[in-house]
């Protein structure tokens, strides 16, 4: 493999940015399990107010912010209504079941988001010896259908379908979803109980994630995380990292989508048929799925690119601060030439 790759596995792979690593060396720090982290409580404070919450937790990834959310939101024994494709169904290893005690409820999302007759259906079995709706869950940018973003109106629907059911947004890609629409991320949170979103993908941090929502909830999931062993102490350390990420790599989201579009313009011109509309690709996400997509990762790997796959047959290559329109052209000729 070329030394230097260029690596479009995922906006995982982003390293901390110099400013990252100075806010890290230089952090105030206590024990976050006494809640005496200052830097800690800053971010937390931080993210809230940006999602106008009352409150925000720090915890170590997506994942167990999702995971958080459900243990809090959703008795066990209940169903939680979830696009199939989305990460909580799909990319967490059966958490849900395994840790919360609750029951996937998967429904259709090929185009991105759950649809409300789907959840009032879930809703209405409960009267027909279904189990009971505990939480419905969306993910805001989805992943799986090419970082789509959320209109206000598709997510203001699915909350109408919810009743007095609460709503947990995965938004692990949030920000790409307030970049690629002007909709902020705030105005989206309004819509839901709890969200939560990543630092450790497109805005660079090296590790964490935040879940924010109503005081006594963002209590209990405190609690919970100390259950899962997610306290952290001196977590100040990452925090610092976290608050640059905020407050300094947001703005540049745009530049990742409008890479994105370049890699989708070369996908769809070298395979017009493996689902890849270039004017659909409105984030960081490029997913599509060609004939031979092992052949096709090692093609592109021998051409100093790497891609992943997110389910047999699918291609995904994401865009990142990591990669810069030099990269772009090369990914793009190699996508030419497969």
């Amino acid at each position: 493999m070329p030394s230097a790759a260029v690596d479009l596995r995922s906006d995982t792979v982003t390293r901390p940015t110099s400013d990252m690593r100075r806010a890290m060396a230089e952090a105030e720090v206590g024990d976050d399990g006494y809640g005496e982290d200052p830097t800690v409580e800053a971010l937390q404070q931080a993210y809230a107010e940006r999602v106008g919450k009352p409150a925000a937790v720090f915890v170590p990834s997506g994942t167990m912010a999702n995971q958080l959310a459900i243990r809090v939101l959703a008795r066990p024994g209940t169903l939680v209504v979830a696009g199939a494709h989305q990460h909580v169904v799909a990319h967490e290893v059966g958490a849900m079941a395994a840790l919360a005690g609750a029951q996937p409820f998967a429904v259709p999302d090929d185009d991105g988001v759950v649809h409300p007759d789907d959840v009032r259906w879930a809703r209405r079995a409960a009267h027909h010896h279904w189990p009971e709706v505990g939480l419905v869950c969306v993910e805001n940018t989805h992943m799986p259908s090419g970082g789509t973003p959320w209109s206000l109106h598709q997510l203001g629907t699915v909350r109408a379908a919810a009743g007095g059911v609460p709503l947990h947004m995965d938004g692990a890609r949030l920000f790409n979803a307030e970049a690629a629409t002007g909709i902020a991320a705030a105005l989206y949170a309004a819509e839901v109980t709890t969200v939560m979103s990543c630092l450790s993908k497109g805005l660079c941090a090296p590790v964490g994630s935040l879940l924010a929502g109503p005081e006594d909830v963002i209590a209990a999931a405190r609690h919970e995380r100390h259950r899962l062993g997610g306290g952290m102490r001196q977590a100040g350390v990452l925090a610092a990292a976290g608050l640059v990420a905020l407050r300094t790599m947001v703005e540049r989201l745009p530049e990742d989508h409008r890479r994105a579009r370049r890699l989708a313009t070369a996908v769809a011109e070298r395979w017009p048929d493996a689902g890849c509309d270039p004017e659909r690709v409105r984030t960081n996400m490029v997913v599509f799925r060609p004939p031979d997509p092992d052949g096709l990762l090692d093609h592109l790997r021998r051409h100093g690119v790497l891609g992943g796959t997110i389910a047999p047959g699918v291609v995904r290559l994401v865009t990142h601060h990591d990669v810069d329109d030099a990269g772009i052209d090369i990914a793009c000729r190699a996508l030419a030439s497969a």
